[in-house]
């Protein structure tokens, strides 16, 4: 009952509130970034797939520049990410404008991170079933290591998510991510700016 009712009003609720409350935050991190990232914008938006592998606009704060070098590529990762930017990830700020994508029904607070794209037609069977649900701003495998353990690591334990999703495990992802954002654990991959990418394999 939970999964399929309930879940949705406690995700709209808790948006809605969080959205009110944070507004002066939200407004002032965009006035910041829409200067820090030099012409860059404040809003990251990208294709993901969403429940039932359905596709939508994530959105995110924009944390890095889109310097390039004299052949017209981009930068690398750790050289157009900016001091504010490397702020709003550390303290997870740049994911709160998904509290938009929540609002509008294309996520939930809790559940599989939606990644790209491209990756569902490497996925294995069983993986493609962290898809049965909507993807979330935080999740179980966030919790148990976010960009710190591998990306089989975390299907398995989105999948185990998918199996045990309930109102009490949702709480307590809740509390367990307040605590990790607090702490600043596990924000990148050993050896790297942002998360490292999936090959099919890692």
């Amino acid at each position: 009952m939970y999964a399929q009712f309930f879940k949705r009003i406690f995700d709209f609720t808790i948006a809605l509130i969080a959205i009110l409350c944070l507004s002066p935050l939200l407004i002032i991190v965009t006035i910041w970034l829409h200067f820090a990232n030099k012409g860059a914008g404040a809003f990251f938006t990208q294709e993901r797939p969403g429940k039932g592998e359905k596709i939508f606009h994530v959105v995110k704060y924009k944390s890095m520049t889109d310097e390039r070098d004299e052949k017209g590529n981009l930068l690398p990762d750790e050289k157009r990410l900016t001091p504010i930017g490397n702020f709003i990830r550390k303290t997870s700020i740049d994911e709160l404008p998904q509290l938009f994508n929540v609002l509008k029904g294309d996520m939930a607070l809790i559940g599989p991170r939606p990644l790209l794209v491209q990756y569902l037609k490497i996925y294995t069977p069983e993986q493609h079933r962290r898809h049965e649900v909507r993807p979330g701003i935080t999740g179980w495998a966030q919790v148990n290591g976010r960009n710190a353990i591998t990306h089989t690591k975390k299907f398995e334990y989105d999948v185990w998510y998918v199996d045990h999703l309930s109102l009490g495990l949702d709480i307590k992802i809740i509390f367990m991510t307040i605590h990790n954002v607090l702490h600043r654990k596990d924000i990148s991959h050993e050896g790297e700016a942002t998360a490292e990418t999936f090959n099919g394999s890692n």
